[in-house]
């Protein structure tokens, strides 16, 4: 959390199991599908290390695949044993550290709709029907795709958005772009490629836990949705007081 997580490395299997921080029923928060009631599976680590990351990743273990699809299927459930929850959606920590095409795949088959959140460094071919919503992601200049260059610790931190995968940018639905005013890297939208494939972008205020900041932070965002047409994200499951 807050950019102390450990930087980890892709992984290759054969998607049997996976590293699984949590898995829980909410509403969907953000986005595309802000308030459609979701079974959120949270996949452990990451391979960028963001200071403003309030997500606790770390604490993973491994799940078979059939224990997973089996605690989605059970928390998609009412208390009517009718399926409520027709939205899954796969984060982390980054899920395209590990080999989820099995995972999507089983969910599609079950007529689950399936959203993947990625911050755009890495790829895995999944099946056509998973929305795939990107994060883009600044980190310091020494650190690209997880991989720490700088000789001692008293490199610079001057911050630069990392480049989304070609492969990748043909695929996302939309784009979230993090917004602070304080954050030089973070007060604005910078072209990465949206505009190719004229993707949606949503913009986001960042929650830094500072009252005046992130009003800051949202004034900003709301004025870059009236200059330049994109889409407002609010965390609304924190103003409900949901995970």
């Amino acid at each position: 959390m807050f950019g102390n997580n450990k930087i980890l490395a892709p992984v290759l299997h054969d998607g049997d199991f996976l590293e699984v921080q949590e898995i829980f029923a909410t509403l969907q928060g953000e986005g595309n599908f802000v308030g459609q009631p979701a079974v959120f599976i949270r996949l452990g680590g990451c391979n960028l290390a963001c200071k403003f990351c309030d997500t606790e990743f770390d604490n993973f273990e491994k799940i078979s695949l059939k224990n997973i699809l089996q605690k989605i299927s059970d928390l998609s459930l009412n208390q009517f044993n009718k399926r409520v929850r027709n939205l899954v959606v796969i984060t982390g920590g980054e899920p395209f550290r590990q080999p989820i095409e099995k995972l999507c795949d089983r969910l599609i088959e079950a007529n689950f709709l399936v959203q993947i959140e990625t911050n755009g460094t890495l790829f895995r071919k999944l099946n056509d029907k998973v929305k795939i919503i990107c994060s883009p992601k600044a980190t310091p200049k020494n650190i690209v795709n997880g991989i720490d260059s700088s000789a001692d610790s008293s490199f610079s931190q001057t911050l630069q958005y990392h480049q989304i995968r070609p492969d990748l940018l043909a695929r996302i639905t939309s784009f979230k772009f993090i917004i602070s005013a304080q954050q030089h890297a973070y007060s604005c939208v910078p072209q990465i490629g949206q505009n190719q494939y004229q993707t949606t972008v949503f913009v986001q205020p960042m929650d830094e836990y500072d009252e005046q900041k992130n009003q800051n932070n949202l004034q900003l965002a709301v004025k870059l949705c009236q200059e330049n047409g994109y889409f407002l994200s609010l965390q609304t499951h924190k103003i409900i007081g949901l995970r």
